[in-house]
């Protein structure tokens, strides 16, 4: 396995913030001005990816992108709470632009995770 690269995890981010949009919409209507859209939309986003990457190691938009939060540096299934947590720091935005060398973000850093490509089939 190889590390993401940062243009499949921005188009992966970018995939479950719309889908976050849209099942936010179903409450309240997109075009309302008050902040309280944006907190709800906040809110899905949040609980989307934080639960379907608990359960499956991948939210929808980094499935789509072949992509797998692994721990770090085991590369093991990472435990419900640290993917809380780290999906909560990418919600805060700084955490998730301050990257180290490696490439890994703060909040990648702080819950022991890292972002891995899926190999294709039957490569090794």
């Amino acid at each position: 396995m190889e590390k993401a690269g940062y243009g499949r995890r921005f188009i992966a981010l970018c995939i479950d913030w719309a889908i976050a949009t849209f099942s936010a919409a179903l409450f309240i209507p997109l075009q309302s001005s008050s902040l309280g859209p944006s907190l709800i939309r906040l809110g899905v986003f949040v609980l989307e990816v934080a639960l379907l990457t608990s359960l499956g190691g991948a939210s929808a938009g980094q499935r789509m992108m072949k992509l797998r939060v692994l721990s770090w540096p085991d590369y093991l299934f990472v435990k419900p709470g640290a993917i809380f947590i780290r999906t909560f720091l990418i919600a805060l935005v700084i955490p998730a632009v301050v990257t180290d060398k490696d490439g890994r973000g703060l909040h990648d850093r702080i819950t022991k995770t890292v972002v891995m490509r899926v190999p294709k089939r039957g490569s090794v």
